[in-house]
């Protein structure tokens, strides 16, 4: 064809792809096959291919994942994301409209409810239609740029629908906010395919959905089933959008997904009966909810209410009552937070609760286990306190075995923790460690994160982790990336230039090596061996911390201890906000198997000094060649490396369990 008629066609084919786009994700309705409707995009691309200058950004051809990306960039919100606060039952929605009629006693209100979706909140920001960007929650304030990922979601138009009646609302800026979700069925499929395959099961769609989204590389995030549905819409007049029911009839106009549930009410008692109704029907909804969000309808006088700290006074989100399992508790450990408590932690077989496996629980503290009178070998029932955090609400007493003894706290410390003192000071429920402050616990915390065997931040020793922690810089590991040179500038022990080299030693670290930061963290009884020995059994942090105790067992040389150490760590609370802060930074381990390495399998042990290398770059050395680097000799040791002034004592241990003694430059050698 001429270029004019190839043109025309190519307008065509787009108007035809976009309509049955917005039939297939907005309408729910089908106006041609799926394969009909690939064979029209195979057209479409062929043409473009033919005719470049003609491709646009919005062409339904252009979801092609890019290139990766180094990073996210940060980008401020228009307006703040809020947050909603929580109300349980209908005595709280009623206190809720009660407090709205002191404020406004006067005015009808109208209410609009819809079901709230377990997803991701994301921005898409339309410019005269176009979309320009798409911006993650974050903290509210600033999110993460993912537009190059969001642009491979079919649900997410790349040109507003045209429609006649919303015209206005594809000139200029219009914001649209919802949240990037897996329906349950396409999650199952996942996970059934990964089954079939022995590779590890995706834990619930809510978190897939947000590892997926914050993929640096857009073709993973584009083979994942994701969807957009919106809930909001925004614009830089906002009498444009009158009513939040407006708001949904606009969104579908033009082309973007809203939820079928939501409806509009004019009496409190008939939305209180829409949360019951859902209470019952919401395992039969595509995707996970935990409740329901209810506001005024009437944007302006939203508007005008105005907020209370992070959350609007003119709506509340309805959660549900937490779905719950029972399951046996296989052990309780300790765990010490970074103030130095001692939390005790249940540890039980991996049951499903509220959509996603859950293996672990924290008891608080001693009084709790005490009133619950929770034993090892008793079945609980567990629940998730506003459908996130494990709690156990009870004992099945008439389960309980005959054996089972109340659990001692004071006993447990003394054998988990046999070189620590603990006290319970009067009046309080934790113990915690004697003579221990928690700034103290941060320093030295910091002090092992950055040492030469975890992240080698060579600008961070102990007396600039002091001064941090002192000016109060720093209330946990992930701070550090926060620091700036003009903050440091405030502390007397920084200059320009050792401020400047501090910022950038510690920017180095950002995607340190899995291993690594696994050592870093300071897990108890996790050396660097066994940080190699874990990284290379789960091969990512997010699969470590899935891991159930049996699986955990089963990786060389970590035991029941050890396990449950691991297992302690990742159920406190404190080191969950620890690990989103670090991501929120931008911090991300990354894994690269040394198996097959020319040292492969052989365990060596150095005594004594070295001349041409330390003891840690021995270790590293030795690893990096898939080698084992030992602390201590044993009968399994391959090799000796005898450096100066060794002891006879090691020498005859040595000879005595036929391991081979070579020097330190037979170890050169073996390096290569």
């Amino acid at each position: 064809m001429p270029k004019p008629d190839d043109e025309q066609r190519i307008e065509k084919l787009r108007t035809l792809i976009n309509d049955y786009r917005y039939n297939y994700h907005v309408l729910d309705t089908s106006t041609m096959s799926e394969a009909a409707a690939d064979s029209l995009k195979h057209e479409l691309s062929q043409l473009e291919e033919k005719h470049p200058d003609l491709i646009t950004p919005d062409s339904p051809t252009q979801r092609i994942a890019g290139q990766p990306l180094d990073k996210f960039t940060k980008v401020e919100h228009s307006s703040r994301m809020m947050s909603l606060n929580d109300v349980f039952n209908a005595a709280e929605v009623q206190a809720w409209l009660e407090r709205l009629q002191k404020l406004q006693p006067a005015t009808k209100f109208e209410f609009f409810a819809d079901v709230k979706m377990d997803g991701l909140a994301c921005a898409l920001v339309y410019q005269d239609g176009k979309l320009q960007r798409a911006i993650t929650r974050g903290d509210g304030f600033i999110g993460e740029d993912v537009t190059m990922n969001v642009r491979t979601l079919d649900s997410v138009p790349l040109r507003l629908h045209g429609t006649k009646n919303y015209a206005a609302l594809a000139v200029g800026r219009t914001e649209i906010r919802g949240e990037i979700v897996i329906f349950k069925a396409d999650f199952e499929a996942l996970n059934t395919g990964r089954a079939a395959e022995a590779k590890p099961l995706y834990a619930n769609p809510r978190n897939l959905a947000a590892g997926s989204i914050r993929q640096l590389d857009p073709k993973l995030t584009a083979a994942r089933p994701l969807r957009f549905r919106a809930y909001d819409i925004l614009r830089d007049d906002s009498q444009d959008i009158p009513t939040n029911v407006y708001a949904y009839d606009a969104i579908r106009a033009l082309g973007i997904s809203a939820n079928p549930q939501a409806a509009v009410f004019t009496d409190i008692t008939d939305v209180l009966k829409f949360a019951d109704q859902w209470d019952t029907a919401r395992h039969d909804l595509p995707f996970n909810t935990d409740g329901l969000v209810i506001k005024l309808n009437d944007r302006k006088l939203y508007r005008n209410l105005g907020a209370v700290g992070k959350a609007p006074r003119a709506a509340v989100a309805f959660k549900y009552a937490a779905e719950e399992a029972t399951t046996v508790v296989k052990d309780i450990v300790l765990s010490i937070g970074r103030t130095g408590t001692a939390n005790p932690v249940a540890v039980f077989e991996p049951v499903i609760v509220a959509g996603s496996r859950v293996q672990h629980a924290t008891l608080h503290n001693a009084d709790e286990v005490a009133r619950k009178d929770i034993r090892i070998g008793d079945t609980v029932i567990i629940y998730k306190a506003g459908d996130i955090i494990p709690q156990v609400q009870k004992v099945l007493l008439e389960l309980r075995p005959s054996d089972t003894k109340p659990f001692d706290m004071e006993a447990e410390l003394k054998q988990q923790y046999s070189e620590l003192v603990f006290e319970r000071i009067d009046g309080e429920a934790a113990w915690r460690m004697q003579n221990v402050s928690g700034p103290l616990l941060l320093k030295r915390a910091l002090e092992h994160f950055a040492s030469k065997g975890a992240l080698d931040i060579d600008t961070l020793g102990e007396k600039n982790v002091a001064a941090l922690v002192d000016a109060e810089l720093v209330a946990d590991l992930a701070d550090i990336y926060a620091l700036t040179v003009e903050k440091l500038l405030q502390v007397d022990r920084f200059a320009a230039i050792s401020a400047k080299k501090l910022v950038d030693g510690i920017a180095k670290t950002a995607k340190p090596m899995l291993p690594r930061f696994l050592y870093g963290l300071g897990i108890r009884h996790v050396g660097a061996q066994t940080a190699i020995d874990l990284s290379n059994a789960f091969g990512s942090f997010q699969a470590l911390g899935e891991a159930t105790l049996d699986e955990l067992q089963a990786v060389e040389g970590v035991g029941k201890v050890v396990a449950e150490s691991i297992t302690a760590w990742f159920s406190l609370q404190e080191n969950q906000d620890l690990l989103s802060k670090f991501k929120q930074a931008g911090v991300e381990s990354t894994y690269e198997s040394f198996a097959g390495g020319a040292l492969d399998g052989q365990r060596f042990v150095v005594t004594g000094s070295l001349d041409t290398m330390s003891r840690e770059q021995a270790a590293e050395a030795i690893r990096r060649l898939g080698g084992t680097f030992q602390s201590s000799l044993g009968r399994d040791t391959d090799y000796l490396v005898v450096g100066a002034n060794v002891g006879a004592a090691k020498l005859a241990k040595a000879a005595k369990y036929g391991t081979e003694q070579i020097s330190e430059a037979d170890l050169q050698a073996l390096l290569g």
